[in-house]
């Protein structure tokens, strides 16, 4: 893996870089497939075969339907519980044990919670399912935290925004791909469903391989005092351009050390830490009180709430992933053309919009051209959703920040969406037998607040010096 491919330049920085190195490929296709596969396929593998699963869980547990809603909202959502703990130790591992041997371990987690989850049916024990996806919550907390970390210390300066990107953009596929395998016409049956949960286990052991001979963070070996090994990576990475880009990363250490230090306390109590936080806090919820992972969970059931047959239902989420993929590749460039803020205004106050017209086709939904109105609405939505709230949270998370306060602000930032994750997981389909349509008001209100508290107190990041982002919060 010494060799080299091609010549590339970076749309953002304008450098250009002589040689991308095979090596650099390799890790990086290491760590965005292997990582991304498994947060974004457990989002969306229980889905279609909702169903089966849970007949499968009434013929065990013999409940009613309103406690069999709770189990299923319990058993898709208590992912993210796990979520916010493998979160919590992202900076402890990959400090203490590196980024590359954190994301090794981590596949054996992957491992141990598919061969649970898969299993709980041939053992007849539904709590089995709920423990492997507990866990496989934890693995995803971590590759969350660790993967796009690793990604962004191993790539070339110039290159660090568009192999970033990576990471999100396999997610999107591969909730597509949960989505296709997990239709009753493929292995979403009362038979074939566990299949789902044990393929897990190849992109765990895709991952595992492939690390064992990738190289380790240059960041993280400078980091630890090792200069010579950092060296010898940066090299395997960036081939003779190693050098010069170790030494610009050489030069962020020396910054990050020379800045005072930024406990809890002023993080709460400083104004330019403090309002920051608070953005970034509201934003995380504001992503997931847009109800995109209700439509990610649910959207069959949505479909079907629309007046689709289950096969049309079925064959309409499929879509919202293929729009979900394609509109994210989009965002990746719209973001440096049209900016951070813009996008959040167009995001978010379209999605109230269209979230209000969905809402009225399900209340008409005697029409059944209603019912097909409403499948295009839920792609407009997702269209919305990408290239806003799905990636400029994320972006502006390490905009916002002095390089001194971003690893405490974000350890605070991140789990608050994971719990707004869980909640919106948890409580959608019990207020939906609640309420039925009338759920979405919530999701609508929570868009119009964001809409209007994002246009005044958020700041335009794109191109512009951290110092004079921080001097908007003094």
């Amino acid at each position: 893996m010494k060799g080299t491919m091609g010549i590339m330049e970076d749309a953002t920085s304008g450098q250009t870089f002589k040689s991308v190195t095979c090596t650099l490929i390799w890790s990086v296709l290491a760590a965005s497939v292997g990582s991304g596969f498994q947060h974004g396929y457990n989002t969306g593998v229980l889905n279609a075969p909702q169903k089966v699963i849970e007949s499968w869980m009434n013929s065990t547990l013999h409940i009613n339907k309103s406690e069999l809603t709770f189990v299923w909202s319990a058993t898709t959502s208590i992912m993210c519980i796990g979520g916010i703990i493998g979160g919590a130790l992202t900076s402890v591992l990959s400090n203490g044990i590196g980024r590359r041997l954190t994301l090794i371990l981590n596949n054996l987690i992957a491992i141990v919670a598919s061969l649970i989850m898969g299993g709980s049916k041939y053992a007849d024990l539904p709590w089995m399912l709920i423990l492997g996806r507990f866990i496989i919550g934890i693995n995803a907390g971590l590759n969350a935290g660790v993967s796009p970390m690793y990604l962004s210390e191993i790539s070339p300066m110039g290159l660090r925004g568009a192999i970033g990107s990576m990471y999100q953009l396999v997610i999107t596929i591969s909730i597509l791909v949960a989505q296709i395998v997990s239709i009753s016409a493929a292995l979403g049956t009362a038979t074939l469903w566990p299949i789902l949960l044990f393929i897990i286990i190849i992109p765990a052991v895709y991952q595992m391989l492939a690390l064992l001979i990738s190289p380790e963070s240059p960041k993280y070996l400078l980091e630890k005092n090792d200069s010579q090994k950092a060296l010898s990576e940066s090299v395997r990475l960036c081939g003779k351009e190693g050098p010069a880009n170790l030494e610009l990363v050489r030069k962020e250490i020396e910054v990050a050390r020379s800045q005072p230090d930024v406990t809890m306390k002023d993080l709460l109590y400083v104004g330019k830490y403090r309002r920051p936080l608070i953005i970034m806090c509201l934003l995380m919820a504001a992503q997931q009180l847009s109800g995109i992972n209700a439509v990610i969970y649910y959207s069959t059931e949505i479909f079907k709430t629309a007046k689709l047959s289950d096969e049309n239902a079925q064959i309409a989420t499929v879509g919202v992933g293929v729009v979900n993929v394609l509109t994210t590749i989009v965002s990746v460039f719209l973001v440096e053309m049209v900016g951070r803020k813009p996008l959040l205004m167009i995001g978010f106050g379209g999605m109230t919009i269209d979230l209000t017209l969905f809402l009225i086709c399900l209340y008409m939904d005697q029409h059944q051209i209603m019912a097909y109105l409403a499948v295009v609405l839920v792609y407009v939505f997702i269209i919305l959703f990408a290239i806003g709230a799905g990636s400029i949270p994320w972006i502006m998370g390490s905009e916002l920040f002095t390089t001194a306060a971003r690893p405490l602000g974000l350890s605070v930032a991140v789990p608050a969406n994971w719990l707004f994750n869980f909640i919106v997981g948890q409580a959608f389909l019990p207020l939906q037998e609640l309420m039925g349509p009338a759920v979405f008001v919530i999701f609508i209100v929570c868009q119009a607040l964001a809409t209007v508290y994002f246009f005044i107190k958020i700041p335009e990041t794109k191109n512009r010096p951290i110092e004079e982002i921080t001097a908007i919060f003094e």
